[in-house]
């Protein structure tokens, strides 16, 4: 059989694929070169977007290649391993599971607890008792391997395109800021003698932040709503599941998300990490108020 001709009317109908992403239909062309290319690989320029190699490159801009760094959606640098933090997460969470496999007792000292032992013991342990690490520390800390294997199923399908858009360090602040304030709500609401731990918290404000970025690009987003709306069926249906931190999470990822994704250029830098201090002072807020309660 004969090979369609090129230029044939067939051929002009063709819908134009993103250069990178071959599997990507799409109408964006680089204002450079005039490859086709998704909303995942399009740089901002002063004028309509650029593909990363002519941003790398430093194509028609005056100057050396090296002052032209490929920017993602976010304002990150575009990574060569876009999923560097996720894996050292996935073995910061490992790391420490198996630890606790090894020595049971260690978890005393990272999961998240108010105070204990309750009244009328002296309170000898606990975030009330000034161990504030441990609204950071239960966020890595996992004890039966249906948890961890959940969670860290859920960072590395989320983590990696969230990575990959928002850059580096906007995905690890958002990460850890997440996690916190899901600890934070946990510790403000619920019983100060229950303990909690694990990645939760983080997990679904990456689901938040997923959210608002495929809704930035205009992608489908029934898959993520669909696994979100199963995800909090089982936080409010299961017993022993800390939906505080599920919730906190979720709120601290589709706030933080939004500033990421939509902050104006000119202020890029003000916005998220402004909006990421507002945060922390939130989270500050809520455990400082629960300690005046618990002491």
């Amino acid at each position: 059989m004969d090979d369609q001709a090129a230029g044939s009317p067939q051929d002009a109908r063709r819908v134009p694929v993103c250069y990178r992403h071959p599997e990507r239909e799409t109408g964006i062309r680089c204002t450079r070169c005039e490859r086709p290319i998704c909303p995942e690989c399009m740089v901002d320029a002063s004028v309509g977007f650029q593909c990363p190699e002519c941003v790398r490159e430093g194509r028609g801009t005056g100057h050396a290649p090296a002052a032209s760094v490929p920017r993602t959606i976010a304002g990150g640098a575009v990574a060569a391993d876009p999923r560097l933090v996720t894996k050292i997460l996935l073995g910061i969470n490992l790391a420490v599971f198996l630890a606790v496999q090894v020595r049971p007792s260690l978890v005393r000292d990272l999961y998240l607890i108010g105070a204990w032992p309750p009244a009328p013991f002296l309170p000898t342990q606990g975030v009330a008792e000034g161990e504030w690490y441990r609204l950071f520390t239960s966020m890595f800390t996992h004890q039966e391997i249906w948890h961890i294997a959940f969670n860290m199923l859920s960072l590395w399908w989320l983590g990696g395109p969230l990575e990959q858009a928002l850059g580096r360090v906007r995905y690890l602040t958002l990460y850890l800021i997440s996690g916190l304030a899901g600890g934070a709500l946990t510790y403000l609401l619920a019983s100060g003698t229950t303990a909690s731990l694990g990645a939760s918290g983080a997990i679904f404000g990456l689901f938040g932040a997923t959210a608002v970025l495929m809704r930035r690009l205009k992608y489908d987003m029934r898959p993520v709503i669909a696994l979100l709306v199963i995800n909090l069926i089982f936080t409010f249906g299961w017993s022993n599941i800390a939906w505080q931190a599920h919730i906190g999470g979720l709120v601290a990822g589709v706030v933080i998300g939004y500033a990421m994704v939509h902050a104006p250029r000119e202020r890029r830098a003000l916005v998220q990490y402004g909006t990421c201090a507002l945060v922390l002072v939130a989270v500050a807020v809520m455990a400082l108020l629960r300690t005046a309660q618990l002491t």
